[in-house]
């Protein structure tokens, strides 16, 4: 069956209405922007025919109910179908507090967004003859009641269950944790761990049974495309973290059956009241990376002493800037040498030692099944 279609994946949206929005030094979201950037966005993508956009979670601040009846309401307004599934912003909570929307609440506020059935946080929808989306949702509960990126048991047969009935269509999956590893050992590293969906190796080998290979997620707030046995995960970067990306994207199939997805990424490069948001917002993240840079260089697997770790981290100022916008290329050679080794693997080179710029703007190749 020939299929072409167009789509846009918007994420991590973190909408705050101004009076829900509390500081701390330390964020890395300019949460200030999050309406305006995305009624950028959706300026945009309004005139681009669309069939559908995806919204991989995160879509508030903080959980708060006012600000999912802000999106609720804002999303009814577009010319094309939308899909959201939960982040871990969305539903910090089991229970709802004074600030955030109980857990089990997120699908009363999106029932035009995929949520048909309101009692459960995962669904499926058929979005166009021959293409269906999966929305699943990956925010977990422990007996502690702490919460961390994972799929239950009972959504984990649903799952199985809809894959096994499912019959000459092409699925997409939308689910907020990443499913493939973005960063180096980002399963295991201290840091990046918790951006990872923690029974990820169970849902990729269970996605390749079946065939399905394009995974949309969000959380990481980088803009990265990663692929392990035949599964890509297409992470988009946040409206509200350097450098406010969201993607446009077409799929087609030909008559012989080859497939191939078109990926081009967009960046908001203003809104009103900050006219020059990409070198205000990279500043900002700079502004506030040594903390983090310190814990990146003191943690293993390089376990500098305190004083090398703060000697270091204003060097990588832009670090992390680099790797959210994609494609990074890093390189300190006035570093010692294991330090420049180990920061040179966040760098988008291949094995054979060349650069695969694939983050923003490529042509992925699907295999047949």
């Amino acid at each position: 069956m020939v299929l072409n279609f167009r789509f846009a994946v918007v994420s991590d949206l973190h909408i705050a209405l101004p009076h829900t929005i509390w500081d701390h030094p330390s964020r890395f979201h300019l949460v200030e922007v999050g309406i305006p950037a995305f009624e950028n966005a959706i300026n945009h993508l309004t005139k681009l025919n669309l069939d559908f956009l995806l919204l991989p979670g995160d879509l508030t601040q903080h959980g708060e109910p006012e600000n999912h009846r802000w999106l609720e309401e804002r999303l009814s307004k577009l010319p094309f179908p939308t899909y959201v599934v939960p982040g871990n912003h969305d539903v910090p909570v089991v229970m709802a507090n004074e600030q955030s929307i109980a857990c089990a609440d997120f699908p009363q506020y999106y029932r035009q967004f995929g949520y048909d059935n309101t009692d459960q946080l995962y669904y499926t929808q058929q979005l166009l003859p021959g293409v269906r989306l999966i929305g699943l949702n990956s925010n977990f509960f422990n007996e502690q009641g702490q919460q961390m990126g994972r799929l239950d048991a009972q959504q984990f047969q649903w799952l199985e269950e809809v894959l096994a009935a499912t019959v000459d269509e092409l699925v997409l999956v939308m689910v907020h944790h990443n499913v493939v590893e973005h960063l180096p050992h980002q399963s295991r590293h201290p840091m990046a761990s918790r951006y990872m969906l923690e029974n990820a190796p169970e849902l990729v080998r269970l996605l390749q049974r079946y065939g399905v290979k394009l995974v949309f997620t969000g959380h990481l707030h980088v803009q990265d495309v990663a692929c392990t046995e035949g599964v890509y995960d297409i992470t988009t970067g946040s409206l509200v973290s350097y450098p406010h990306p969201y993607r446009v994207l077409e799929f087609h199939r030909d008559q012989q059956g080859q497939e191939w997805l078109q990926i081009l990424s967009h960046r908001v490069e203003s809104v009103p009241e900050f006219p020059n948001l990409q070198q205000l917002s990279r500043d900002w993240m700079g502004d506030r990376s040594f903390p983090f840079l310190v814990k990146l260089l003191t943690l293993s697997p390089l376990n500098l002493p305190l004083a090398q770790a703060q000697e270091l981290a204003p060097s990588l100022r832009d670090f992390w800037a680099t790797i959210a916008d994609g494609d990074a290329v890093l390189d300190y050679p006035q570093f010692p040498q294991q330090v420049r080794r180990y920061i040179q693997t966040y760098s988008a080179i291949a094995h054979t030692g060349t650069p695969t710029m694939i983050d923003n703007n490529s042509t992925l190749l699907l295999d047949r099944k």
